[in-house]
């Protein structure tokens, strides 16, 4: 018969020895020894680049010294709002003087009818008003620097009036009479020649003529011969004016404001202001109103207390049309009430405004206008 021998498997050969050497008391000290210093040197491999690391680490704060704090979170619209420039302060208007020069102001917040840079007859020491000093009403606010006249408001003649003979407009008058001495003399003179002229001689005297006699009138009035001279006729309702000494400046009536602070510029009275549309359209109807209310001051012969004021606040479109009246603030009687507010809305519409007046303005705009009886 024969025997065949059978090779067990490796793992049951190296289970079978491992057993017997874990049976044995110094062979199993042996093996613990083994695989501790493997697995520490596999843990010094995987955490030697954390542990080797020399940054410093930060100590927590003590709870006494942690501070309150917090974060905010805006909206979009917030923050969009946060970070848009700060706008311009907002242009007010001023009404120049007509008789200064045009010069463009470096810097002002003041708009008008033309380009004007402030200047005063004597300069302020240290002065950078954007004002010129003036003498005025104490605590009072104004727009204007100088007064004036517009055009005189067309008288309106009563209804019922005595008839009186008025003389025509012209009329034609004579010179007044010279007068004039006809030639005299005492002294008897005559030529070698018996042909010739004789006469006699004298001092000649004053307005002395070749007239036959003499003929009195005005010694110094003067001789036109052939003609007469045109004269007006006066109107005793009418009387003519009298001769101005002073210009009188084309610009409206004004309540001067007192200001003791000027400027350094020397010239005519002027502002710093800078030309714009909006600011000739608004010069322009400021002056239409100052003289359609004074035309119906006069035709409604209102009398009303001297200091009394009438703020009239009102909304305009942009083609110039008067929308609405909002609202009347007044110390005066009804009828210098309503003048203000009739010269305010009988001249409208004022005219269409430009694209960059709708640009500022919008649709329509809300103003203000305030009177003053004085």
């Amino acid at each position: 018969m024969s025997q065949t021998i059978v090779t067990p498997p490796l793992g049951t050969v190296l289970r079978r020895r491992f057993a017997r050497m874990w049976q044995e008391p110094e062979t199993r000290s042996t093996l613990i020894g083994l695989a501790a210093v493997i697995l520490f040197h596999l843990l010094l491999w995987g955490g030697a680049p954390h542990l080797m690391k020399f940054d410093a680490i930060p100590l927590a704060p003590r709870p006494a010294d942690r501070t309150r704090d917090f974060s905010i979170e805006l909206s979009p619209e917030i923050m969009a709002r946060a970070q848009q420039p700060k706008p311009a302060d907002p242009f007010k208007f001023v009404e120049t003087n007509p008789e200064a020069p045009e010069n463009m102001p470096d810097k002002t917040n003041n708009f008008a009818a033309q380009n004007q840079q402030v200047a005063q007859p004597v300069a302020t020491p240290d002065g950078k008003s954007d004002r010129p000093a003036m003498e005025g009403k104490k605590d009072f606010e104004s727009n204007q620097i100088v007064s004036g006249r517009l055009s005189q408001p067309a008288e309106v003649s009563p209804p019922v009036a005595p008839p009186v003979e008025v003389p025509p407009a012209e009329k034609t008058v004579a010179p007044p009479r010279a007068e004039q001495n006809p030639l005299s003399g005492t002294e008897k003179f005559e030529g070698e020649n018996k042909d010739g002229i004789g006469g006699s001689l004298a001092k000649r005297l004053d307005n002395a003529r070749a007239v036959p006699e003499r003929v009195e009138g005005v010694p110094d009035a003067k001789q036109i011969d052939g003609a007469t001279s045109m004269q007006p006729a006066i109107d005793p309702r009418r009387p003519m004016p009298r001769p101005q000494l002073v210009k009188t400046v084309q610009a409206r009536p004004a309540i001067l404001a007192e200001n003791k602070f000027g400027t350094t510029n020397i010239g005519n009275i002027a502002v710093d202001a800078r030309w714009s549309n909006y600011g000739q359209y608004l010069q322009k109807m400021i002056e239409t109103v100052q003289i359609q209310w004074e035309r119906i001051i006069i035709s409604q012969k209102a009398n009303p207390v001297n200091g009394s004021r009438v703020t009239v606040k009102f909304i305009m479109d942009d083609q110039g049309r008067i929308e609405r009246i909002v609202a009347v603030d007044t110390t005066a009687n009804e009828v210098a009430t309503a003048a203000c507010v009739s010269g305010i809305s009988d001249p409208a519409p004022y005219g269409p405004w430009t694209d960059d007046m709708k640009a500022v303005l919008g649709s329509h705009q809300e103003m203000t206008f305030t009177f003053y009886y004085q």
